[in-house]
């Protein structure tokens, strides 16, 4: 799932300050700590619980039991939260250097106050030995941090653009490969009475992946990096461009009426009902289009997918994708049992790939063989694609450090919208680069 940037209110901190004393654990017990001798308890925190992530949930058991068979010295003591608890106790454990031996962070910007803080330890020996060669490409990438590796990513997701199929053969259209061919869908499905493309920007992040993968196809994967990273202006021409294709989408009713208003959950329910012929979003949407029983059938049967179309005279490779990383385990830089922590994460991040598709409906961020497991078509496409990709740029609000996230969000929004100009877009962009927040 997306990480959604936003400060813990006073009240979260409140009672995760409240909780870190007691370091429960999901069996309502205290921790126990590590014992001397060839005893070792490593102590474990993670964001699935059973109620709303049973797939996860069950693998992370899984493995534990299965780690604790192999290694009978050692028992993993585990406290599960849900995403808003955990982030908001994972800081306040970081503020007092009290972070679980093992647990989950977010790539890039999230990461990097961690770091910086010198809390998580580097975990590069971890990628010279069984897991070597394992990853996807780019995704250890977006843990590295002053050319060190912090955290070993278990989920990876790209954006494509799902279509319902059946809507296309009722208007006679084709997925399209180039964005000419693109707005001939977007005019002709609008001049139909059916909304082209479902999107719920009131969350921000949904506008940002239409942006970004219009600047990667016009200004190329580097110039678009660089600009999110501060390297270059987003005032570069192709940059700016990006802006006005957007706003162009926006005057060719590419999107649902009231988009700026609507959450993406209520976008998703447009697409998932036949009320909008196409849909954004990352692959961790997968189980909706193809295994989840609650969605009929003749839906499912009638999703497909196509990559972001090429531009013209444009820089970027259709094979070019905006994605990324979801999770990623740590190992604390104070962790007692550093050395054992470190062989948990090896262990796991290996069972978890060979796991995680089949049982919860999870891509990994580990290369997957489609020939060895069984998977519908929709996972085994999207897998190939992935293990072709030329490149997997980011999700910007992820890239950037808090402030400079939010400042690209609220443009987003205001592009969206019309409130701003493709150029006004720009400057406010370099302006929070150069203040460096």
């Amino acid at each position: 799932m997306r990480l959604k940037k936003g400060a813990v209110s006073a009240l979260a901190i409140v009672l995760a300050l409240l909780t870190a004393g007691c370091r429960t654990q999901t069996d309502g017990q205290p921790a126990d700590e590590p014992a001397h001798g060839d005893k070792v308890t490593i102590k474990m925190m993670h964001l699935w619980p059973e109620a709303g992530a049973p797939g996860q949930h069950g693998i992370v058991d899984s493995i534990i039991e299965e780690y604790q068979t192999a290694h009978p010295g050692v028992t993993v003591k585990l406290e599960v939260l849900d995403n808003e608890q955990y982030k908001a106790k994972i800081r306040v454990l970081s503020a007092v250097n009290e972070l679980p031996d093992v647990g989950l962070t977010w790539a890039a910007g999230y990461l990097q106050p961690f770091v910086e803080g010198g809390l998580f330890t580097p975990l590069d020996d971890l990628l010279q030995g069984e897991l070597k060669d394992s990853f996807v490409a780019g995704t250890t990438e977006a843990y590295a941090i002053h050319g060190s590796t912090y955290a070993l990513p278990l989920e990876f997701n790209i954006a494509p653009i799902y279509y319902n199929k059946a809507l296309f053969r009722k208007y006679g259209l084709e997925a399209p490969a180039t964005y000419a061919e693109f707005r001939n869908v977007v005019e002709k499905l609008a001049a139909s009475g059916v909304a082209p493309v479902a999107l719920g920007n009131q969350d921000r992040w949904t506008g940002s992946m239409w942006y970004m993968y219009m600047a990667d196809r016009i200004a190329g994967s580097q110039a678009l990096s660089d600009a999110i990273g501060g390297r270059i202006s987003f005032a570069d021409p192709g940059l700016v461009q990006a802006a006005r294709n957007v706003q162009d989408l926006v005057d060719a009713g590419a999107f649902n009426a009231g988009f700026n208003g609507l959450s993406n959950d209520e976008a998703k329910a447009r697409f998932l009902s036949g009320q909008a012929a196409m849909y954004m979003v990352g692959t961790w949407e997968l189980p909706n289009f193809t295994t989840n029983q609650d969605i009929p059938q003749d839906f499912r049967d009638n999703v497909g997918f196509f990559k972001f179309p090429t531009v013209e005279g444009g820089k970027g490779n259709i094979d070019g994708w905006v994605g990324g990383p979801g999770v990623g385990l740590f190992v604390a830089e104070n962790s007692d049992v550093k050395e054992e922590a470190k062989s948990f994460v090896e262990y796991f991040v290996k069972r978890w790939g060979e796991r995680s598709v089949a049982d919860a409906g999870v891509i990994p961020a580990t290369k997957v063989d489609t020939a060895a497991v069984k998977l519908p078509q929709l996972y085994i496409d999207l897998l190939d694609e992935m293990n072709k990709a030329t490149s997997v740029t980011l999700f910007a609000d992820v890239q950037m450090k808090p402030g400079a996230a939010e400042t690209h969000l609220n443009q987003i929004q205001a592009l969206f919208g019309k409130a701003v100009t493709p150029e006004a877009f720009a400057a406010e962009h370099d302006k929070i680069a150069q203040a460096g927040q």
